[in-house]
């Protein structure tokens, strides 16, 4: 009777989680097989992170196309700065997913980020 008992409670639990289950399944698919993969700031990162994550990444990559006259130049736009310069540094290290860690501030996004003249570094 306990092993019934332990089999429909499994049962249950699978019908209950086997939509999330599947929603997640399939997200990490499109992770894996997208034709392209960007490091971008959470929106919620606070302002200090951004210029810390800024500060980090630019001295470690060349950072040009944020400085004033660059593409993505945007002084009024701190996280798109910053998005700009974390992608610019995990491309450049090679797209796994810790160079896209910044200590919790970044994600990795499967849509082209581009906007304007501001096109994001991307390396197959």
């Amino acid at each position: 009777m306990a092993k019934a008992q332990i089999c429909i409670c499994f049962i249950i639990f699978l019908s209950l989680w086997s939509d999330k289950l599947y929603i997640m399944l399939f997200e990490f698919d499109l992770l894996l097989q997208s034709p392209g993969k960007w490091c971008v700031a959470k929106p919620s990162t606070a302002t200090n992170k951004l210029q810390q994550n800024i500060d980090y990444a630019c001295s470690k990559v060349d950072c040009k196309i944020i400085s004033k006259g660059g593409a993505c130049y945007s002084p009024d736009s701190l996280i798109s700065t910053a998005s700009v310069a974390m992608n610019l540094y995990y491309q450049t290290l090679g797209r796994d997913f810790w160079n896209c860690q910044f200590e919790g501030s970044g994600f990795i996004s499967v849509t082209d980020p581009s906007y304007g003249n501001c096109i994001y570094t991307f390396h197959k």
